[in-house]
C-alpha cells in the first residue's frame, strides 16, 4: 500500500497541477477599469443587510465549518439579499479608498456567491450549477454590473481582486459555498477592520484541516487552494511551505519543519449547507 502512494504521488500532484492551468490569470481589466481609488475618508457604504443575512443564516458546526441555513431563507430576506446587491451595484468604486474597495469587492463576491446558490438550491455542490456541457459551475455567468462594467464571479476575483490588490489573504475571505473553503463570516467584511479579520481568516484556515493536515502515514495534505493560487503565496512549493510555517500554530509549526513536500493536494467541493453539517 506505501509503494502504491509513493506511486500515486506524482499523478495527484499532476491532477492539482491540471487544475490550476485552467484557472484564470491574474490579468487586470483593460484600460485601468474599476481600479482608481479615493483618498481618506471616502465613501460610506452600508454592508449591514449583508452582515443581518450572516448572522441569521451563518453558523459553524461541530467541526469548525461556517455552514449556511440555505432551506430556511425566507423569502423577505432574499429580497432583502437582492436589494443589498442592488445597493452594491449603485456604488461607484473610484468613491472609494482601497480598504473600503476590497471590503466592497469581498462582500459582494460572497453575497452574489450565496445568491446563486439560492437561485438554484437544493443542490449538492455549486460546481452543479451550469451553463452548459463543458461549464463546471455559475463562476463565468454575468451577474452583476459595476460603473458601466458587466462582471462574473471571476472577473471579480481574477481580474480585479488578485491583480490590483496583491494581498494572498483575500483567498481566505472569499466564499465558494464549498465545505473545502476558507469559512463565510457571520458579519460582512469592514474596511476598519480588514487587517484583523484578514489575519485571522489566514490563521483559522492554515490551522484547520481543510487547510493544512496530515494523512495517516504521515503525507501533507494541503488545501488546493495552495495550488491553484500558488503564484500569489510564492514562487514554488517550498516557498509556500515557508510561508504556512509562519502562519502554523507551535505543535503544527514543529510538525511542519521537517517536511519537504506535499503529500497531495485536496478540496471538498460539497456546499456548505447547514441541512448537511449537523
Amino acid at each position: 500500500m506505501r509503494l502504491l502512494l509513493i506511486l500515486l504521488l506524482p499523478l495527484l500532484a499532476a491532477c492539482a497541477s491540471v487544475e490550476r492551468l485552467a484557472l484564470p490569470a491574474a490579468v487586470p481589466l483593460p484600460d485601468g477599469a474599476l481600479t482608481q481609488s479615493a483618498p481618506p475618508p471616502g465613501a460610506r457604504v452600508d454592508h449591514s443587510d449583508w452582515t443581518v443575512f450572516l448572522n441569521r443564516y451563518v453558523a459553524p458546526d461541530a467541526q469548525g465549518v461556517n455552514r449556511v441555513a440555505y432551506g430556511q431563507v425566507t423569502q423577505a430576506d432574499q429580497v432583502r439579499l437582492d436589494g443589498y446587491l442592488t445597493t452594491l451595484q449603485g456604488v461607484d468604486p473610484a468613491d472609494l479608498t482601497r480598504d473600503q474597495q476590497l471590503a466592497y469587492w469581498i462582500n459582494m463576491y460572497n453575497a452574489v456567491t450565496v445568491d446563486v446558490i439560492l437561485e438554484n438550491y437544493p443542490v449538492a455542490s455549486i460546481r452543479d450549477i451550469k451553463d452548459g456541457p463543458l461549464s463546471i459551475g455559475p463562476w463565468n455567468r454575468p451577474l452583476v454590473t459595476v460603473a458601466g462594467q458587466t462582471l462574473t464571479l471571476n472577473d471579480i476575483e481574477h481580474r480585479i481582486i488578485r491583480p490590483n490588490y496583491a494581498e494572498p489573504r483575500i483567498h481566505y475571505a472569499l466564499n465558494c459555498a464549498a465545505v473545502g473553503c476558507p469559512n463565510l463570516m457571520d458579519r460582512a467584511w469592514q474596511a476598519e477592520t480588514l487587517e484583523r479579520d484578514l489575519a485571522a481568516a489566514e490563521r483559522a484556515y492554515i490551522n484547520d484541516p481543510r487547510g493544512v493536515r496530515f494523512n495517516d502515514n504521515g503525507g501533507l495534505i494541503l488545501s488546493k487552494i495552495f495550488i491553484w493560487f500558488r503564484e500569489d503565496f510564492g514562487p514554488n512549493e517550498q516557498a509556500v511551505l515557508a510561508y504556512i510555517r509562519t502562519v502554523a500554530d507551535p505543535d503544527l509549526k514543529t510538525r511542519l519543519q521537517d517536511v519537504r513536500r506535499v503529500s497531495a493536494y485536496k478540496y471538498d467541493w460539497s456546499l456548505n449547507d447547514a441541512a448537511a453539517g449537523f
